[in-house]
């Protein structure tokens, strides 16, 4: 069951409404005392149904946790769709890049508000087991960046993370300073990949994602890396990649 209403996020974009989204298992109405996992994530809008997505394409990842009996719950919240505003929203730094111009991060007020505000209101409303070692954050491109950072920088509330195709190349050294000096928890557990056909987007793609994975590494994070064959930079391509995640996400948890 996919839960669907509108808020407004005032830190970011004022009255502005947007689409709000929570799937709910099968088992939560066969068992109302039970409680699940949450996996937090980006781009709310694209990952349920075909109509809301941006491309007319959705990750039918409501269809696949159904089929699959997955007991976990998602929770996620559209972007904003104002001129650079997701990229804004969804990016921790500031940069600039030729193509794009100046771009002000405001990802850390976006993840205060997850964290402060959202998190609180799914807590209260739906049965979640909300504790860390239950609370998970996904994303992809843009989303994938803040999945990373989520998990790094805000490593006490989330344990684990699935970054589908991460915008790695913005700000490179800022985000590997983030990666080297983040504080994390031992048992933290990442989840990354990225498209083969996506690595002719970008000059010195491959060694850019080796580096990214090496840093982690470095941290001992427990990390299932991905190139995907033939993967793109899609809606498409990232619903292929719903099993793989969703795996790496509830695989071994400890109880």
């Amino acid at each position: 069951m996919i839960v669907k209403w509108e808020l407004t996020i005032p830190e970011l974009s004022g009255d502005e409404v947007r689409r709000a989204y929570v799937y709910l298992p099968k088992a939560a109405e066969e068992d109302p005392e039970a409680r699940f996992p949450v996996l937090y994530m980006f781009d709310g809008h694209n990952l349920f149904y075909d109509e809301d997505a941006t491309y007319g394409k959705s990750w039918g990842l409501g269809e696949y946790l159904d089929f699959t009996e997955t007991p976990l719950i998602v929770a996620a919240v559209e972007c904003s769709h104002g001129d650079q505003a997701r990229l804004c929203e969804y990016s921790p730094f500031s940069f600039e890049e030729p193509s794009l111009g100046r771009i002000t991060g405001r990802g850390r007020e976006t993840m205060r508000w997850m964290i402060k505000v959202f998190k609180p209101m799914i807590d209260a409303e739906f049965p979640t087991l909300p504790d860390r070692e239950h609370t998970f954050i996904g994303g992809s491109s843009m989303g994938g960046l803040m999945s990373l950072y989520g998990v790094m920088r805000y490593n006490r509330i989330f344990s684990r993370a699935a970054a589908l195709s991460p915008s790695i190349w913005f700000a490179t050294d800022k985000l590997d300073r983030m990666l080297r000096q983040s504080r994390i928890a031992k048992g933290t557990v990442i989840y990354m990949d990225y498209g083969s056909r996506e690595m002719k987007f970008h000059p010195n793609m491959a060694a850019r994602f080796s580096r990214v994975t090496k840093l982690l590494l470095d941290r001992g994070i427990w990390l299932n890396v991905r190139i995907v064959p033939w993967g793109d930079h899609c809606e498409a391509s990232w619903e292929r990649q719903v099993p793989f995640f969703i795996d790496t996400l509830l695989y071994e948890r400890e109880e």
